[in-house]
């Protein structure tokens, strides 16, 4: 079981990783909101795991502290981070469309 959150850390940073790289390369305003807000929903699944690891192989008081912590802190991540994305999506749309038009 822990092998499977080790997983999730390392594809959630390293996708959080991706993301803030193309988050700073983007030029377009509105794609690049959509884009950060695909880099909180991956940094909110490297905390969630992270957590999630902790609460797994808890040793004590201390780790089943911190690991709930960061798994509430992981999951709002997700979910705010989801409804922003669903927020932007159209704009990176209509951006994208616009961008193309005048090209």
């Amino acid at each position: 079981m822990t092998q499977i959150f080790i997983i999730i850390l390392v594809v959630g940073l390293a996708m959080y990783a991706f993301y803030k790289i193309k988050s700073i390369r983007s030029q377009a305003p509105a794609e690049k909101k959509w884009i950060q807000t695909k880099a909180n929903i991956s940094l909110g699944a490297f905390m969630a795991g992270f957590g999630a690891n902790l609460l797994y192989t808890s040793r004590g008081t201390v780790d089943t502290i911190i690991g709930s912590i960061f798994l509430v802190l992981g999951a709002a991540n997700i979910v705010l981070g989801y409804r922003a994305y669903k927020l932007y999506l159209p704009y990176a749309i209509k951006e994208a469309e616009e961008q193309r038009i005048n090209a």
